[in-house]
């Protein structure tokens, strides 16, 4: 049955494609007629309200059960989740733009689910359209088997192109910083009624890079440079093309328990190395696990082995690293959390051969941690702390380079 619904997506994709010339601008979402419901006793239904019709296609994808929806395009203003999500077999939704042009859904099913019928209907007198979405109970061998994201040139980004590797790095060449603000697009990360943790992240972002390239002797990248999704393997593997000698994730998280507040910086933590290792072997081309290596023809054993070696003399350098950081931003005022330094098993950290560290700039759950966060004058000082902790860290590192194993 999804066999079938895989190539009717693909079918109702060239359909849209065909007609696609009738369609100008973007579609705007009638939020008061579009609702996820439950059909029948074992069913849902998604039904998207558009002010016109618009190219589209759908997906499922597994680990966990979703099913996706991708349209060009479409405004999101005024849909809100608590108001559109009314089932109990999808358990949550999101929805924001992809990639510039795109825009996608996403529905994380409570069960395996296929598609049972789908159509985007379009009146002829007013243009508006109407996308029903029904989905009915399937075993999880099933499903399994026929998810995956389909890849088609006039939806998806190209196919990334194998770079040489960069040339050798003069002693005293900048420091080569990529900055990851976290989430974008249809992830919003933490949320308040006023703000969102990806915009803010975006901003403080921009606002660090600009102070780094005045300050001299920086050279900095973003994974992103606008509301737009990017994926954990893909921010890791921007690292790699860049030559980064720094990799810095930059989030404000939400505590719903407790009352955490004030800056940390996350290293990864040692217990989950080994669990890195494996897992970027298996979720990565193996020629862009370390930089200026291929190991395309190596297996999981010595691919494994190369990783903790290389993590061997990274991971040393990445503590240091989050504790300049320390430093910095509580010589610059933070406030701090009592707990500034912590190791986690964040995934965007598991580059082998990079120092990477996490960067939490405040909680958005702490009433004084967003008041902070919205304060421009505060967020200069916070990325003036940044820079003084960069700063200090490649002075140190640059001193014990030579006694580093190469």
């Amino acid at each position: 049955m999804i066999r079938l619904c895989t190539a009717l997506a693909a079918l109702w994709l060239l359909t849209a494609a065909a007609t696609a010339q009738s369609f100008s601008g973007v579609a705007r979402v009638d939020a008061a007629q579009s609702r996820i419901t439950d059909d029948g006793w074992s069913g849902a239904r998604i039904a998207l309200a558009l002010s016109q019709g618009v190219p589209w296609r759908l997906f499922t994808l597994n680990d966990p059960p979703r099913l996706v929806l991708d349209f060009k395009e479409v405004d999101w203003s005024g849909l809100r989740r608590d108001s559109f999500l009314d089932s109990r077999k999808v358990s949550q939704v999101q929805f924001g733009a992809y990639v510039p042009g795109w825009s996608r859904m996403v529905g994380e099913l409570a069960e395996p689910m296929g598609v049972r019928a789908a159509a985007l209907d379009v009146d002829e007198g007013t243009g508006a359209a109407r996308l029903t979405v029904r989905l009915e109970p399937v075993s999880l061998e099933a499903f399994a088997a026929a998810a995956g994201a389909p890849q088609d040139p006039r939806w998806d980004l190209p196919v990334p192109q194998n770079l040489a590797p960069p040339p050798p790095r003069a002693a005293d060449a900048p420091l080569r910083v990529v900055l990851d603000p976290g989430h974008g697009g249809i992830d919003p990360g933490a949320e308040t009624d006023s703000i969102d943790e990806k915009t803010l992240m975006l901003t403080f972002a921009r606002e660090l890079r600009d102070l780094l390239r005045r300050s001299g002797g920086f050279e900095v990248v973003l994974t992103r440079d606008s509301d737009v999704f990017v994926s954990l393997e893909q921010r890791i593997a921007i690292a790699h093309e860049a030559g980064a000698d720094v990799f810095l994730s930059l989030h404000a998280d939400s505590l719903a328990e407790g009352a955490a507040h004030g800056a940390t910086v996350h290293v990864l933590s040692r217990d989950a190395s080994d669990v890195a290792s494996a897992k970027l072997a298996e979720r990565h081309d193996r020629d862009q696990l370390l930089s200026g290596v291929d190991l395309s023809t190596a297996d999981d054993e010595v691919t494994g082995v190369l990783l903790d070696l290389a993590r061997q003399e990274t991971q040393p350098r990445a503590e240091a690293l989050a504790r300049a950081l320390v430093d910095g931003m509580s010589e610059a005022g933070g406030p701090m959390n009592r707990r500034p330094l912590r190791r986690a098993a964040f995934s965007v950290l598991k580059a082998a051969d990079i120092p990477s560290a996490l960067v939490e700039v405040g909680f958005l759950s702490s009433s004084r941690d967003l008041a902070n966060l919205k304060n421009p004058a505060w967020r200069a000082a916070m990325a003036q702390g940044i820079r003084n902790g960069l700063r200090a860290w490649q002075a140190s590192n640059a001193a014990q380079r030579p006694l580093v194993r190469q």
